[in-house]
């Protein structure tokens, strides 16, 4: 669903262009853009060369207008203003209406809850406890049965059950059943994968029941179920050591995992290199500069926005 078709019908298709860019720019820069919304850009810029043109001209002219806000107050930047009230205008309704947090509206009161970048332990009782990955956000159930039971909203988290009654997680509408065993899950972009790291556990999904032992993984979405998959549990947990791992991965994906763990984003609008394969070991703390890693090693073109924002192109 595009949301900036709320420009008047009569608007000149350059002008309506040019009111849609702004508005991704607005988005973009105001901290509450994700890695969906990135991808929906690059679907955007991609539509034809004048969506390209049109979104390099509102880089362009943020740039120009970005040493004069930097000395004079914004309100008293008449320019910046006028500017800022345009794209606004274009992108408004999309911020109302669209919820900023991972998981959706649900996701602000959520019981256990970390923020870009953060990492946090919850210990449960019977044993059970919770290593949730950066901006996560799960909620405590009640299952039929009067067990215990957790929804994973959104994010990843490594799962250590060790209890009498399984612990029962809903994911994407999927549910995993675990009694003792040790599994990371992830929920992100409405995809659900899940890896036993140790033991055993049972998902239900779509009408299939899968039992999933140590070294597996299965993902699944709203519409399909995989197929098992053995894998580097390794690999998939290195998060827990502060380092992400890339084996075989498109540059896209490796840059929308990466827009997890950072402030800001990186935005990547070459749509042919982001499907380039890439081997990569990151740790944590090197992220801060890996858009001029990327940079170097791709010779692409970088523009920093306010925010953190850094433009690929």
């Amino acid at each position: 669903m595009n949301i900036f078709r709320i420009t008047p019908p009569e608007a000149e298709p350059q002008d309506r262009l040019t009111r849609e860019a702004q508005g991704w720019l607005v988005l973009l820069t105001s901290g509450r853009a994700t890695a969906s919304d990135a991808h929906a850009l690059r679907e955007w810029c991609a539509q034809s060369p004048e969506h390209a043109r049109a979104f390099e001209q509102a880089k362009l002219l943020w740039q120009q207008l970005r040493p004069a806000a930097e000395q004079l107050q914004a309100p008293r930047h008449l320019g910046r203003r006028a500017f800022l009230g345009g794209a606004i205008a274009a992108s408004a309704a999309f911020l109302l209406i669209r919820a900023t947090v991972p998981g959706g509206v649900s996701g602000l009161g959520a019981d256990y809850i970390t923020e870009v970048g953060e990492q946090r332990r919850f210990d449960l009782a019977d044993g059970m406890s919770l290593e949730l990955n950066t901006q996560t956000r799960i909620n405590r159930r009640q299952s039929a049965d009067g067990s215990q039971a957790l929804e994973l909203l959104s994010g990843e988290v490594e799962v250590l059950a060790r209890a009498n009654t399984p612990l029962k997680v809903e994911a994407g509408g999927g549910w995993l059943s675990a009694r003792q065993a040790r599994f990371n899950l992830r929920n992100l972009n409405q995809s659900v994968c899940v890896t036993c790291l140790e033991g055993a556990l049972q998902v239900d999904a779509l009408g299939h029941s899968i039992r999933l032992e140590s070294g597996q993984q299965l993902t699944y979405d709203t519409r399909k179920v995989g197929t098992l998959q053995s894998v580097d549990t390794a690999a998939v947990i290195a998060w827990r050591q502060q380092v992400l791992v890339f084996n075989d991965a498109t540059l896209a994906s490796v840059i929308d995992e990466i827009n997890r763990y950072r402030p800001g984003m990186l935005l990547l609008l070459n749509s042919e290199l982001g499907k380039r394969k890439v081997q990569a070991r990151f740790s944590l703390d090197q992220l801060a500069g890996v858009a001029l890693l990327i940079r170097d090693a791709y010779g692409v073109k970088c523009t920093e926005l306010p925010g953190g924002v850094v433009v690929l192109s």
